[in-house]
């Protein structure tokens, strides 16, 4: 999926340049590609989608520091970085404060809306029935927040057992989605941190998040958000992608998506949840090979 910061340059010249760039790099041809892209930025040279372009060129062909320098460019170019040019330097060993941006989660969901359930349905993608069926027995719920909710799938399995039910996500386009389901009693196109910091504190009796920590990284501030929300007793139930304990904390794999350690997570719930639940689980199916993943319920303290 080619992604855009900005869908023209305001040159046509340089737009017709670009297209052609990505053609030769889609049939193979990176060296002509990368020529191409430095014809683009000739003659706009703070257009973010030609140097991630650019990047991308010098990366097929072989040159890592080229690459990394381009990619470079492109962040300079969009701070916001819609291109996910800090996920492609993180990829390339370039240490990033926040490699997978926002806005380019955002963009990348916006792109992904209109064929995200059918996708996900070729993956054998679990996580929310593998959630639903530990959630349910505590049921029902007072007020829930669905995390990331997308086009509404965790929603679809819980909503029996929630008398109110809210839903955010970075996408406004998912959320569109979800709201056509007419299941949630609250939608918003946020983070996951503003609507926590939206909710009163101790409101909550679930904060839910189906497969949505693979594209944060540190959860430090989903874990705070949760904890401040969450009513004494109440529920923080979750999916992650899990990696080893020597690993570290979390990583960023191949996949472009972050696992987690479970000593991390422990860390990250002590004095403050009571684990419930940490089961491995196979949470979907990616290029033919099962996916590892922990499918988690806290409680509040």
């Amino acid at each position: 999926m080619t992604l855009t910061a900005r869908a023209t340059s305001g040159d046509p010249i340089a737009d017709g340049r670009h297209a052609y760039a990505q053609a030769c790099l889609d049939d193979g041809d990176p060296l002509a590609a990368a020529d191409l892209a430095r014809q683009t930025l000739e003659r706009v040279p703070d257009w973010a989608p030609a140097w991630h372009l650019l990047g991308r060129a010098l990366l097929a062909g072989g040159d890592r520091d080229g690459a990394a320098g381009a990619f470079r460019e492109a962040l300079r170019a969009d701070p916001a970085d819609g291109l996910g040019a800090g996920l492609d330097l993180a990829a390339l060993g370039v240490p990033m404060v926040q490699a997978m941006s926002r806005a380019y989660v955002a963009t990348l969901f916006d792109a992904y809306a209109p064929r995200f359930d059918a996708h996900l349905a070729s993956l054998d993608y679990r996580a929310p029935e593998l959630l639903a069926a530990r959630l349910r027995p505590a049921g029902p719920f007072r007020r829930v927040l669905d995390l990331g909710c997308g086009t509404g799938l965790m929603g679809a399995a819980i909503r029996d057992v929630c008398a109110w039910l809210g839903g955010c996500d970075l996408s406004p386009d998912m959320v569109a989605a979800a709201r056509r389901r007419g299941l949630y009693d609250h939608l918003a196109a946020v983070d996951l941190e503003t609507a926590l910091a939206a909710e009163d504190e101790g409101a909550l009796d679930l904060v839910v998040a189906a497969d949505v920590f693979v594209y944060v990284g540190a959860l430090e501030p989903a874990f705070d958000g949760a904890s401040r929300a969450l009513a004494p007793g109440g529920l923080f139930a979750f999916t992650v992608q899990a990696c080893p304990e020597e690993q570290g904390e979390y990583e960023l794999g191949e996949d472009r998506r972050y696992a987690h350690a479970p000593a991390y997570l422990d860390r990250l719930a002590a004095g403050r949840f009571n684990a419930l639940t940490m089961d491995q689980a196979t949470l979907r199916r990616d290029r033919g090979r099962d996916v590892p993943g922990l499918v988690v319920v806290l409680r509040k303290a």
